[in-house]
């Protein structure tokens, strides 16, 4: 599944044919970098990916005044097929990724053990710091969003708060975190 294909396929059906620099400056005008994975300099790789799979085919070439010649896009029948076929499996599946945080807080550095507390604050305030730089910055831009892209960023914004909530449970109990962790070095050591 990938997110730049389903964004390039579906520009593609809806709006017709399109060449490279304009596709990224319709998702530079939407705002795609905001609600999704995708960063707009990144579709021109993808489109030559896809050109090269036949779900796209050069149209036509063309050139105004002073600029290098384009080619110009449109969705093939592949195209077509796989735009089906990728919305289908996306929301069909569920994504929740491991979070390297989580490997690193079930096997702290042992010298540093005694700063987890400080350590997980610093984050836990981070993501404070974070949510309310979203919530700010969505504010400024949401006259802008159609309703499923503003919904696109709540969730953006819930998941956030859900990551916070879960830090402020996990910093009740450090205290613990720490005498566990201390004693399964222990036995460990013991059993060298």
């Amino acid at each position: 599944m990938s997110s730049i294909r389903l964004y390039i396929l579906s520009t593609l059906a809806e709006r017709g044919p399109q060449h490279g620099h304009a596709l990224r400056g319709i998702a530079e005008q939407e705002h795609v970098d905001e609600w999704t994975d995708i960063t707009p300099g990144a579709l021109y790789g993808a489109l030559k990916r896809m050109l090269a799979e036949g779900l796209v085919a050069v149209e036509r070439t063309e050139r105004e005044g002073n600029y290098p010649e384009r080619q110009v896009y449109r969705i093939t029948d592949a195209g077509d097929a796989a735009v089906t076929r990728i919305r289908a499996d996306i929301f069909a599946t569920v994504a929740v990724r491991p979070d390297p945080f989580d490997l690193a807080l079930s096997s702290p550095d042992p010298a540093r053990v005694d700063d987890l507390g400080a350590d997980l604050r610093e984050r836990r305030d981070a993501l404070q710091r974070l949510l309310d730089e979203k919530t700010e910055h969505i504010a400024s831009i949401e006259q802008y969003l159609w309703l499923a892209e503003r919904l696109t960023l709540r969730h953006a914004l819930r998941r956030i708060e859900s990551e916070i909530a879960w830090h402020d449970d996990l910093l009740s109990q450090v205290p613990e975190i720490i005498a566990d962790e201390k004693e399964r070095r222990r036995r460990k050591g013991q059993k060298s």
